[in-house]
């Protein structure tokens, strides 16, 4: 018997001011703000999956006033229309987790609680004596635990009033024991990691550190996010012989930023089989990872932003892109050349 998940991780949903006043404008009714527009090209897509990831960069509420670079407070109805588009796994811990203090980690977890109980969240933790509730989803008989882990916080610290915190990659003797349990309760672990040098599409050397140690430690699938643009993925083989798949950044998902490269990203994708034998010995794999293309669109002034797969994309569009007035040589063939020159064509698929 052969039990599989189909599953896809989106990069950083970066909810800058243009993006929710947009919101806001669309709203009708009772709600607040409507995001739908800027996810609704992506639902055919996702609805093919099992199970899809993504880094929320920003704190959701429904408490804070919102607010834009530096310090991000995103209205909660954005998570809300992220879970209609099918989204249901959502990475918090990146550089911006810190960035409301703790009013704005106490509203965000509210806020979280609030969501749907097929939500699962993973990044921020109450303390050490929390470390060891590692989220968990079973999906079509597998069991995939989920953990994700930042760099840096733009500088702010944790302070005494912060009612959970995240765990930095330099954090590796608590990291080793989360893996090491989680591989113990999931047939899978995925990995969340926002790590690397923002607008760079080269990997470090601390990258690849981190990634086989993560590997070592009984992690399947680490998804990169942060450098804002895309950068390659690798197989990596673990001390035991696994193979671990490593997408070291997916760029950008949702953004108004403002260069050519910030505006490409991918999506991953892969399969997580079970195999479990008469005899009742199970074997796990992983099988097809595939960096989607993306394309975050905007027009003048950073109007209408939404979210397109390469392949939905049209040269008409790409003429027609805000960032144009930075970057004149933007275009449909860019787009494709950029993602051919920095992803493994082994990974890459425009279909």
């Amino acid at each position: 018997m052969v039990a599989t998940v189909n599953f896809s991780a989106s990069g950083d949903n970066l909810i800058h001011a243009k993006i929710y006043e947009q919101a806001a404008a669309r709203a009708v009714g009772d709600v607040q703000y409507s995001f739908d527009y800027c996810y609704q090209n992506l639902i055919p897509f996702y609805s093919g999956f099992d199970v899809n990831w993504i880094n929320q960069e920003t704190l959701c509420t429904d408490e804070l006033v919102p607010s834009t670079y530096p310090c991000f407070s995103t209205p909660g109805d954005c998570a809300r229309a992220l879970y209609r588009a099918g989204i249901r796994v959502f990475s918090l811990s990146n550089n911006h987790t810190y960035d409301k203090g703790s009013n704005g980690i106490a509203a965000t977890r509210r806020f979280w609680a609030s969501m749907p109980e097929d939500v699962v969240t993973t990044g921020l933790w109450c303390g050490e004596e929390d470390y060891g509730s590692i989220p968990l989803q079973t999906v079509n008989g597998i069991t995939i635990a989920y953990l994700s882990y930042t760099e840096h916080t733009n500088g702010i610290p944790r302070n005494n009033a912060m009612e959970a915190n995240v765990i930095y990659t330099h954090q590796t003797d608590v990291m080793e024991q989360q893996v090491r349990k989680a591989a113990e309760l999931a047939d899978f672990v995925v990995v969340g990691t926002h790590w690397g040098v923002e607008d760079s599409h080269t990997i470090t050397d601390a990258q690849r550190t981190l990634a086989q140690q993560l590997a070592d430690w009984g992690t399947d699938v680490i998804v990169g996010t942060h450098p804002h643009v895309i950068q390659n993925a690798e197989w990596r083989t673990a001390a035991d012989g696994r193979q671990v798949f490593v997408a070291y950044s997916l760029g950008n998902f949702l953004s108004t930023q403002n260069k050519k490269d910030q505006m490409i990203g991918a999506i991953l994708s892969l399969q997580f089989q079970k195999s479990t034998a008469p005899d009742g010995t199970v074997t796990l794999g992983l099988v097809n990872p595939k960096l989607h293309p993306t394309v975050t669109h905007y027009g003048t002034n950073k109007s209408d932003v939404r979210t397109y797969l390469y392949r939905d994309y049209t040269p008409e569009l790409a003429a027609a892109h805000g960032v144009r007035a930075n970057s004149s040589d933007f275009s449909y063939e860019y787009i494709r050349s950029t993602a051919e020159k920095y992803i493994d064509p082994a990974f890459l698929d425009f279909s």
